[in-house]
């Protein structure tokens, strides 16, 4: 997405630091094989190139439990929902994935909302967060926008993120480089690391 419309709107740089980050892996599971694996590369890439750097990883992994926390997203996608304990709401097999890593689990949009996510952040010690993973307008965005109103610098991958459409994907983009957070790839993440 190089010729991508977003770049008019990143007008603010930074680099992440690898002492205050985290990376976030969001929903990388079965049931979204099909917009994920075209960005399993970079995932595991940026997931590479954090571990070299000390930087914890953080994945999270959508499900429903029951219809008590199916919430608005039950009607919304008519029912199409990732039922816990199924094949599909499994992470991708294929991630660089470790026993050690945390998998925090969520039932909206937000990695945020009703996990410990942001209580082990902050025992951490992390101020960062680099979002990573699917959908780049659904989850990623919201995950991303709400750790932004909490305080934390949020750094938001273009290329280890991925969704249905690249109107949407750009989309986000755009909106996220406006007023929330700083676009960086595995590129921008490999030289950042190798410079701190």
């Amino acid at each position: 997405m190089a010729s991508s419309s977003y770049r008019k709107y990143e007008t603010r740089k930074r680099n992440p630091d690898p002492k205050s980050a985290v990376l976030l892996v969001i929903d990388m599971q079965n049931y979204f094989y099909s917009m994920a694996k075209p960005i399993l590369p970079a995932i595991n890439t940026t997931i590479d190139l954090c571990r070299q750097a000390s930087v914890p990883v953080i994945f999270t992994r959508h499900r429903h439990k029951s219809p008590d926390d199916y919430g608005m997203l039950y009607e919304w996608w008519n029912g199409d929902i990732i039922k816990d304990g199924t094949v599909e709401a499994e992470l991708i097999p294929e991630l660089d994935r470790r026993e050690s890593d945390l998998v925090v689990e969520k039932h909206t949009y937000s990695a945020f909302i009703d996990t410990n996510l942001e209580e082990k952040l902050l025992e951490m010690g992390k101020k960062e967060v680099i979002v990573s993973g699917v959908m780049t307008n659904l989850c990623c965005e919201t995950t991303a926008r709400e750790a932004f109103v909490r305080g934390f610098r949020v750094f938001f991958s273009t290329d280890a993120t991925a969704t249905s459409s690249a109107e949407l994907h750009d989309a986000t983009l755009k909106n996220l480089a406006y007023g929330f957070t700083y676009l960086v790839d595995c590129k921008r993440i490999q030289s950042a690391f190798s410079n701190s």
